[in-house]
């Protein structure tokens, strides 16, 4: 009795660990503790797991159980400390694609036990199994599709079918029928007939994420979150966890409601992100705007902001790729000593993941008070004097407001032109993850700054101490 009440309390004050942490992550400020919070459940939750009393003979399976958990932490820990920001999106998809993979191991151990008759399952009990495996396949080939899109390791012309959409329609209708045609057949069928299921499945998550544009990956990753979230909690039903059931609901709830609020962002409908595809690496589409893009020096740009009484940086993609963010916080440092007031715009879906310029300018340590959300940034740019945007690109195209033959048309956006002075920072003139070209750098108010945003922000930072 004693072992039982201290095994349900781990498992309770693990469910808390996750439920607070998650609370916990809500904000920049408190997000670390957040991390440590879950972890803390998450590692009470395997210790109940482990001292939890099980039938037959399973000693022997402690030495398959602890060689796990030594390899899994030391992957672990070595791809946290290793990993660089700009890799963080493929990192996530990598975990995510772990936990369906688990989810389909779960269910196959399951599948197994039914059919060799040592489990009696309900009709209701098989439909559970079937989804952990459909919903699991999915979320596992579909993140390690999606980390290979964002590491650039396949061609999004050569992955894409016509009618891709149709395509993925057809075989999401094939496995909803052959799903319930397994459940009539029940024992009659065989396994096989559950083993081409999972085999479709998974075939199906790569066909799912394939015609997925770049720009819309940000939402694909945060969908696919909710997924392996979801399959978790249908492994937790089939295995009578209450814990991986209140874990997954809660990696689903939160990946679900992510997901919305990135798609009004942009102003879609998740049904519009999932067939539209627009956003490929390639520039098909962009729209031809043409004009003359006017250049600023380091020693304009430097007097421009120094004298400056508000500054307002918008980070992108690019700031990440650099691993510019210590620089630029050094020149805040900078203009804030000579009066400037300076704040981050910060837009739903820069960089390749939710919070991605969040977690970037944490690093380094800037403060939260100075993010500024979508409406606070587009309220504070009308009255600032200077906008710099440093690798940011489709989230600052007036397009989405102004040109209703372009992709992102009614994407909400920063509306940086209304500031005083636009200065832009980039490589070259290349068009943005979505792949279509920005008026912006055309516009009266826009200079552009171009070069690698590390190497050009440490010259600025330098032309400024000298002033």
């Amino acid at each position: 009795m004693l072992l039982t009440f201290i095994i349900e309390i781990f498992f309770l004050l693990g469910s808390i660990g996750f439920i607070w942490g998650l609370r916990l992550m809500s904000s920049p400020e408190t997000a670390r503790k957040g991390n440590i919070y879950a972890g803390v459940g998450m590692a009470l939750a395997i210790i109940a797991a482990l001292i939890m009393p099980l039938e037959g003979n399973v000693s022997n399976n402690y030495a398959w159980i602890f060689a796990a958990l030594i390899v899994g932490t030391i992957i672990g820990y070595y791809s946290a400390i290793k990993v660089a920001m700009t890799s963080m999106p493929q990192m996530v998809s990598l975990f995510n694609g772990l936990g369906g993979a688990c989810a389909v191991v779960l269910g196959l151990a399951d599948v197994l036990h039914y059919y060799d008759g040592t489990k009696v399952v309900d009709t209701l009990g098989f439909l559970t199994v079937l989804l952990t495996l459909f919903i699991g396949g999915v979320a596992f080939t579909g993140s390690i599709f999606a980390y290979a899109k964002l590491e650039d390791l396949v061609d999004d012309k050569k992955v894409t079918l016509p009618k891709h959409s149709v395509v993925n329609m057809i075989m999401l209708a094939g496995l909803i029928g052959l799903g319930a045609y397994i459940l009539m057949q029940g024992e009659a069928i065989g396994m096989e007939a559950a083993i081409i299921f999972l085999v479709i499945s998974l075939i199906y998550g790569v066909s799912f994420v394939a015609p997925i544009g770049g720009a819309d990956m940000p939402v694909v990753i945060s969908l696919l979150n909710s997924f392996s979230g979801l399959s978790g909690a249908a492994a937790g039903i089939l295995f009578d966890s209450q814990f991986m059931v209140v874990g997954g609901i809660l990696v689903g709830a939160s990946g679900t409601i992510l997901t919305v609020m990135m798609c009004n962002a942009m102003n879609r409908s998740i049904w519009n992100v999932l067939i539209g595809g627009f956003g490929g690496t390639s520039a098909v589409g962009a729209t031809a705007t043409g004009g003359t893009v006017k250049e600023i020096s380091l020693n304009d740009a430097s007097i421009q902001l120094y004298y400056s009484q508000s500054v307002i940086i918008v980070p992108g993609y690019g700031l990440a790729v650099a691993q510019a963010q210590k620089i630029c916080k050094e020149i805040d440092d900078q203009l804030s000593a000579n009066g400037v007031d300076v704040k981050y715009a910060i837009h739903p879906v820069a960089g390749r993941m939710p919070g991605h310029m969040n977690v970037l300018l944490a690093e380094a340590d800037v403060p939260y008070p100075k993010l500024l959300d979508l409406d606070e940034a587009n309220s504070a740019l009308s009255s600032a004097d200077v906008a710099i945007i440093v690798g940011a690109n489709d989230v600052v195209n007036p397009a989405a407001e102004d040109d209703p033959g372009s992709p992102i048309y009614g994407m909400p956006v920063l509306k940086v032109w209304n500031a005083k002075s636009v200065i832009v920072l980039k490589r070259s003139m290349r068009s943005g993850y979505a792949g279509i070209e920005n008026p912006l750098f055309f516009h009266d108010r826009t200079k552009m700054l171009f070069g690698d945003a590390k190497e050009v922000l440490g010259k600025l930072s330098s032309e400024i101490k000298s002033l």
